[in-house]
């Protein structure tokens, strides 16, 4: 059946290079018959973009602030106006504003992707000022909005409660895709006789654990930590490396490419997700890099957060700690690595937990939802 809108723009504030639960919603949209643009913003590192739909990525005055939400809406707004678009899909909070506008402006369909719990992220929750500011834009748009999605329950729950939407909810389990044969450690130029630790994710930021992991660095000399992404807590760790001399001991890889975070993804042996219970969005956070993790067939190690823990919890596919310091995360590992027998199973138990979360359920209850539009 042909959609009941036939161009949709799908916006976020992002470079657009590696958020996979976007490209999930552009890809799905192009399948059901749509014209996708894809809008976003353009950064002195951004990786090059292939995509099967349209991108466009603006280039701003401001990166970061007050100005650079202001002026991203700003733009946004016009390029919603005059385009030729029908659905506008909005990827949280700070496109919101500008494609509400524009909607009710022109009349179209808005839809509204809240990937994780907005207003109660750790940045915004020590700035109450600018919290303010987003709350009232929520507040203003939230309670009318007709089509909203979020990441897991939990959140949409919260939602529900604040402000009595219904939320439908669409995890953030990848798409199946074929990554081809893995790459030796030797061709990622890894260490053979070192057991790998993984933290990747392109919200690596504060309360995240990573400065905790690199730290626990110290004190596993048999061990080498990749940290694949980037966010706030990048500059902190590029100073923890060097004042505790663990070059040899942990690598901060950057952004890049999905199937070449991938790559060495599958060459680990631990996959770590510490978010800390300080706020309310980290506590409800179900993150990418679980189920990457999965996916790779290596276990988890993570913090006891609902969503998260109760995954691990449910297939036995890793270690929950109930805190996150240096030493927590230490004694975690190397206990895990003292018992291979162990290892294996919780290995084998990830590779099984892959197959039972799919991505290919996750994609159907988005078209299922898109479907319902109009």
């Amino acid at each position: 059946m042909p959609p009941p809108f036939q161009r949709a723009l799908v916006s976020v504030t992002n470079d657009l290079a590696t958020d996979n639960r976007v490209h999930r919603t552009c890809t799905v949209l192009v399948a059901m018959g749509y014209e996708v643009m894809l809008v976003g913003r353009k950064l002195p590192g951004s990786l090059p973009l292939e995509r099967a739909y349209r991108t466009k990525r603006m280039r701003l005055l401001f990166n970061a602030g007050p100005l650079f939400y202001a002026e991203f809406n700003v733009r946004l707004f016009f390029v919603l106006l005059f385009s030729r678009a029908t659905l506008f899909f909005s990827n949280d909070l700070d496109t919101l504003l500008a494609n509400f506008l524009a909607a009710r402006i022109r009349g179209k369909e808005l839809v509204y992707d809240t990937h994780e719990f907005y207003t109660e992220v750790p940045e915004l929750v020590r700035r109450p000022r600018t919290r303010a500011v987003w709350l009232a834009i929520e507040r203003w748009i939230f309670p009318g909005s007709r089509t909203v999605i979020t990441v897991n329950q939990s959140i949409a729950d919260q939602y529900h409660a604040r402000y009595g939407n219904v939320v439908q909810v669409v995890r953030n389990i990848p798409m199946n895709r074929e990554l081809g044969p893995v790459p030796t450690r030797a061709e990622l130029r890894l260490p053979m006789d070192k057991r790998i630790l993984v933290m990747q994710g392109a919200g690596i930021n504060v309360d995240r654990g990573a400065e905790e992991a690199a730290l626990a660095m110290r004190d596993l000399p048999h061990c080498l930590l990749l940290v694949i992404g980037g966010g706030d807590a990048w500059p902190v760790l590029e100073r923890l490396v060097v004042e505790h001399r663990l070059e040899e001991r942990v690598l901060l890889l950057g952004k890049m490419p999905y199937e070449h975070m991938m790559a060495y993804t599958r060459n680990a042996d631990l996959g770590l997700t510490l978010d800390k219970d300080t706020n309310l969005n980290y506590r409800y956070s179900l993150p990418n890099k679980l189920f990457d993790y999965l996916h790779a067939g290596i276990p988890v190690l993570a913090t006891d957060l609902p969503e998260v823990a109760g995954i691990v919890r449910a297939h036995d596919c890793g270690v929950v700690l109930e805190q996150a310091g240096p030493g927590e995360i230490v004694a975690a590992v190397e206990d895990l690595f003292a018992h291979p027998e162990r290892w294996r199973n919780l290995r084998d138990n990830a590779t099984f937990a892959a197959r039972k979360l799919s991505g290919d359920e996750e994609t159907a209850k988005l078209r299922t939802i898109l479907e319902g539009l109009g």
